[in-house]
């Protein structure tokens, strides 16, 4: 599926982004291709998924629903 139809975005705001994630050195990319993570793209993510569960889980604890909480 097309990223900016996936995210509801622009297309151009998919190219800059991707273009930023090149340049920061977290993403690869090629014209028409897959993009994939770099090692640092890879570490970076695996932090963030940590985080996002850590708060997800604190909400739930406190009683927020489920759909809210994530």
């Amino acid at each position: 599926m097309d990223l900016a139809t996936r995210l509801g975005v622009s297309q151009v705001t998919v190219t800059k982004t991707i273009q930023r994630l090149v340049r920061d050195g977290l993403v690869t990319s090629q014209p028409y291709r897959a993009v994939f993570l770099t090692e640092e793209g890879r570490r970076l993510a695996d932090e963030s998924r940590r985080r996002h569960e850590i708060v997800v889980g604190f909400l739930l604890a406190l009683g927020v629903g489920e759909q809210t909480a994530e």
